[in-house]
Order: structure tokens, then C-alpha cells, then sequence
């Protein structure tokens, strides 16, 4: 497989799994919906297709990760901070979601497909899973 069909895989994957993670969230009528989860998996994505083919080994491509990982946690306190009411926090499960569609580009960037296909399926599939009402 040629490097470039290579790279484009792994960005659609990153597309299709955020957008599928982004609809559920959409569909529950959260703050970060379909767009947002989708760019922020092919933003991470992008990240490490690039850290891993566009520096020619000059790059260590987990140094990149650990700086998606970090820059992601402020995206998701701003979604958080969103939710805030009183004594109530909202938001952390969709900063969560946040988190973990981050982690499916970077699978999926990485060429892992068979992890970010799992991760991501597995994060719509918790996201379903009805809130217990104490």
C-alpha cells in the first residue's frame, strides 16, 4: 500500500469513528456534538500521521500523543466549566467522550485499526448506557 492511501485510511477512520462517537452526542443534545468530535479525532489524527511519516523519524511520535492528551484536557474543561450550575457539575461525561475521541484518532493515525474501531464503538456503546438516578 502506498504511503499516501496509507495516511488517507487512517484520517477517514478517524473521520468515521469521531462522527459516530459525535452523533450519539448530538442526538443527546450536548454541548460538543457531531462536528466537534469529529475534528477532534481527525485533529489528533493529523497530529500523528504527521508526527509519524512527515519527520522522517526525527519526531518520537509518543511525545506527540502526550501533547494531544494534554491539549485535549482544556477543550474538555471548557465543556465542563460550560455545564456549571450552582452546586451542580454537568459536562464530564461529554468531556470524557471529548477525551476518548482524541484517543481514537490517535489510534487510528497510528494505525492501529483494530484498537480505534473497538475504542470507538465501545465509547458510543457506554455513552448509551441509560444514567442511573440516585
Amino acid at each position: 500500500m502506498s504511503p499516501w492511501l496509507d495516511m488517507t485510511l487512517r484520517l477517514l477512520l478517524a473521520i468515521a469513528l469521531g462522527a459516530i462517537i459525535g452523533y450519539q452526542r448530538e442526538r443527546a443534545s450536548k454541548a460538543a456534538g457531531l462536528r466537534t468530535h469529529t475534528l477532534i479525532s481527525l485533529g489528533a489524527a493529523v497530529f500523528t500521521v504527521v508526527s509519524i511519516f512527515g519527520f522522517s523519524g526525527a519526531v518520537d511520535p509518543s511525545r506527540v500523543a502526550a501533547g494531544v492528551v494534554a491539549g485535549i484536557g482544556f477543550i474538555g474543561a471548557g465543556v465542563i466549566f460550560r455545564g456549571m450550575g450552582g452546586d451542580r457539575v454537568a459536562g464530564l461525561t461529554t468531556a470524557a467522550s471529548i477525551w476518548a475521541s482524541a484517543a481514537v484518532g490517535l489510534a487510528a493515525g497510528a494505525g492501529m485499526w483494530l484498537i480505534a474501531v473497538i475504542a470507538g464503538l465501545a465509547t458510543v456503546g457506554i455513552l448509551m448506557i441509560p444514567k442511573v438516578r440516585g
